[in-house]
């Protein structure tokens, strides 16, 4: 099982204060503050509906804020388009249908090749190749028969391919048998050897495994944060996890 990494303390890549965002009349966050360093693994925790995934959705503006801002390294993305978003380099793999099910595996990657900072080319497709080497053999297979972990597969090759900062995951393990779940924490926990992983995981033990710094969210509120071996041992955090 994979170990996890330790990144030094750096200034915050990511930049997320005071986010208010909502559907219609309802509000679901309340003045949330997130940092994510260039490098490391970040995670949120939190039970169902407590907001971790409108936050990820609406630091990728597919969610209108209503108050607060967004940085990316240099760059204010507040209430950019999504694809403006990711061109500033935020990789995105969401929860709920992670790749174009009716495309081909290589149809699938040929769209993140596009859409992130860098355009993709054929060095960089083999060097995703090699990260995830089954999907070599799926190249012309549709997306849609794959099975869950390698459908995850794609879609964080995908999100590989535009060469993003800060590589965000809405539940990467969630449909994924647990022998190919270690393989996708071996790959991420590389991956935050060089640049930044922001996870939103219920696997508390990936999770954790996986990031320096851990944030638990209840309610559309940061409750907790601290380093993710403080927080582990934290009482307080089963309560804001329990169903």
């Amino acid at each position: 099982m994979y170990e996890r990494c330790t990144s030094p303390v750096s200034e915050p890549l990511l930049q997320v204060r005071g986010l208010c965002a909502g559907y219609g009349s309802s509000q679901v966050l309340f003045d949330v503050d997130l940092d994510a360093p260039a490098t490391g693994g970040v995670a949120i925790l939190g039970r169902n509906g407590a907001g971790k995934t409108t936050l990820l959705n609406t630091i990728l503006g597919v969610v209108r804020r209503r108050a607060g801002s967004v940085r990316v390294g240099e760059h204010d993305v507040t209430g950019m388009r999504t694809d403006e978003v990711v061109k500033r380099g935020v990789g995105y793999v969401p929860q709920n249908q992670p790749v174009f099910p009716g495309l081909t595996v290589q149809e699938n990657l040929s769209v993140g090749a596009l859409g992130g900072r860098k355009a993709g080319n054929r060095d960089s497709l083999e060097r995703v190749l090699d990260v995830f080497p089954k999907l070599s053999q799926r190249l012309r297979q549709p997306a849609g028969t794959l099975s869950g972990g390698e459908r995850k597969m794609v879609a964080i090759s995908r999100a590989l391919l535009g060469d993003p900062k800060v590589l965000v995951l809405d539940e990467p393990t969630e449909g994924v048998w647990i022998g190919v779940v270690e393989e996708i924490g071996d790959r991420l926990l590389e991956f935050a050897r060089t640049r930044s992983i922001v996870v939103v995981e219920q696997h508390l033990d990936f999770a954790l495994k996986l990031a320096d710094r851990a944030y638990v969210m209840d309610r559309g509120v940061m409750v907790m944060h601290s380093p993710a071996a403080t927080i582990r041992e934290d009482p307080r955090l089963f309560r804001y996890l329990a169903p």
